[in-house]
């Protein structure tokens, strides 16, 4: 009945957006608030089950619907390009990261028959904004010495954005962040107590407030994207205080109690077992260091604190302009988990040698030093991601559960009633773009710059937003040739140049029954599916093989 349902009230949308004339869109449209964390586990949470204290989240949550089974693509960069074109990251141009590969799928940067949400939505009569990590060009310019590229592609304010405030490339220093720019200028820190989460969260504020009193009458798109709680392990030293002592007890303890909330609070199913314990973490009690592994999470729960914080910000204005009860708010991360643990030898752009007032910066996952200060990096590793992932197995960079699985938390007063309630769903990042066009009345171009546009890989989620759940089509996964489809109940994922695993995710979500044994004929049509879907997107076998020269031909 509900796939009924939903599937008449897509096509009524699909009619009225047909029906009407450029330029009219319906009244009442929404604003758009899109919040994501980076590198946040499913469970981390507390609506989702998690100790992390997240107050703001858990009154959306109580007061919206949160997805159950909702999916990113197991990396950050992919992820983005994915949320913000509509279309699996491949065809949008990063298949896998931020670096020109030489082939169309692989460029690193957002494709140009492609369009952003926010390229969309303004051309529809929406103010565009923008606050936090971009993360979809490698067109930087040298930033460490300030200075732009000569001919600016890809960034925010070209894609639709009409204000950007943040850092245009991946991760680094909470305390003095690269890349961090205003329109489409890198400067300096602008806060002398400065602290990069919460500067996003200040900007996507002021960002409301000023559209407010600006007496514009257009509804915002306004994107909040965050680089917590990716490593560094950063926090201010208040906020690490509240967790003094939390995480004593160890992983496992924490794991326990996490998965038992989970039961509890119905985001898992009871009847799923809880995957084991990493084979290279430890039992508890064994671990030599326990002070210095217990404030690794401390760090790391602190820094969700301090996120979840700033979008109470976020949220009381648009509660003090009077436009919360009329604004689809959406929470999600961009991967599970990260359990890489930092070397002392890593070197990147993300990674200063000294802090900005000079103090040279310690780098590595080092038991002699307490992580949370600007002049250290270290990370929470392997131990600490096997809990954000509960009770999930893999991480960051893989397509079982663990490595993709998302929370979504979804709030919208004036269509969403049924606070607190779950919907099961399955949804992926690319269905953001769609049901941002849904939900605005908006008009997905086929042309855009004199350019063909290619079409939508996603599908609306109103459906599942003001009815309730509804079929999914299949969706699909690959990253460093980690490879996934999942149809219906049915998934098949195999980790990089293994063999196909089979699971039935209504009976057995944690991964813990490999059934293609059993099932060879379900093996071979799924993938069939992931085949046909891997020559559609241009993926390529990882590694990938160097690009053949043309030179002398």
């Amino acid at each position: 009945m509900y796939a009924l349902v939903a599937m008449a009230l897509s096509f009524a949308f699909v009619a009225s957006h047909e029906n009407r004339e450029d330029g009219d869109p319906p009244s009442e449209r929404p604003n758009v608030v899109l919040i994501m964390a980076d590198d946040l586990g499913y469970s981390d949470i507390g609506c989702y089950g998690g100790e992390i204290r997240t107050p703001n989240l858990d009154a959306l949550a109580a007061n919206g619907i949160r997805f159950t089974q909702f999916y990113n693509t197991a990396r950050c960069c992919p992820t983005r390009a994915a949320l913000m074109s509509g279309r699996y990251a491949h065809q949008s141009g990063v298949g896998h990261m931020v670096n020109d590969a030489g082939r169309d799928a692989y460029r690193g940067e957002l494709s140009r028959d492609s369009v952003t949400i926010a390229e969309v939505l303004g051309e529809n009569g929406y103010a565009t904004g923008m606050s936090g990590k971009w993360h979809v060009t490698h067109n930087l310019g040298s930033p460490r010495e300030m200075i732009e590229p000569e001919v600016r592609t890809n960034w925010p304010t070209d894609r639709g954005f009409e204000s950007f405030y943040g850092t245009v490339h991946g991760a680094g220093s909470f305390f003095d962040p690269v890349t961090l720019a205003r329109g489409d200028e890198y400067i300096e820190l602008d806060r002398d107590d400065f602290y990069y989460t919460d500067r996003i969260n200040e900007e996507a504020a002021r960002f409301i407030t000023e559209h407010a009193d600006s007496g514009d009458e257009r509804p915002f798109f306004l994107y909040v994207a965050h680089t917590a709680p990716h490593w560094p392990l950063h926090a201010r030293p208040e906020d690490i205080d509240r967790y003094k002592g939390r995480y004593d007890k160890g992983w496992d303890a924490t794991r326990d109690a996490r998965y038992e909330r989970m039961k509890t609070m119905g985001v898992i199913d009871g009847s799923w077992p809880m995957t084991g314990r990493d084979s290279r973490v430890e039992d508890w009690e064994s671990v030599e260091h326990k002070a210095w592994q217990a404030r690794r999470m401390e760090v790391y729960a602190a820094q969700v604190d301090s996120m979840d914080r700033g979008i109470g910000l976020v949220i009381d204005a648009l509660r003090k302009s009077g436009q919360l009860e009329n604004t689809l708010v959406m929470f999600l991360a961009d991967n599970g988990g990260c359990a890489e643990e930092i070397g002392p030898n890593w070197r990147s752009l993300s990674i200063p040698e000294t802090t900005h007032d000079g103090r040279p910066v310690a780098n590595g996952n080092d038991p002699a030093v307490m992580p949370g200060a600007e002049d250290n990096y270290q990370s929470y590793g392997v131990p600490w991601a096997n809990v954000s992932n509960t009770p999930f197995r893999r991480y960051k960079h893989h397509v079982h559960e663990g490595g993709i699985a998302s929370p979504l938390v979804v709030h919208w007063p004036d269509r969403i009633k049924s606070g607190g309630a779950f919907r099961r769903t399955p949804g992926h990042v690319i269905d953001i773009m769609a049901t941002c066009v849904d939900v605005a009345g908006a008009n997905y171009p086929k042309m855009h710059d004199g350019r063909v546009i290619e079409p939508l890989e996603g599908t609306s989620l109103l459906p599942a937003l003001v009815v309730g759940d509804f079929d999914r089509d299949a969706i699909f996964w690959e990253h460093e040739g980690n490879r996934a489809v999942r149809q219906g109940r049915w998934k098949l994922v195999s980790r990089h140049k293994r063999d196909w695993e089979l699971y039935d995710l209504a009976a057995d979500r944690t991964e813990m029954t490999d059934l293609s044994g059993v099932e060879p004929e379900r093996v071979a049509a799924l993938s069939l599916l992931y085949d046909a879907w891997a020559v559609r997107c241009g993926v390529e076998p990882w590694p990938l093989a160097p690009v053949q020269s043309s030179a002398g031909k």
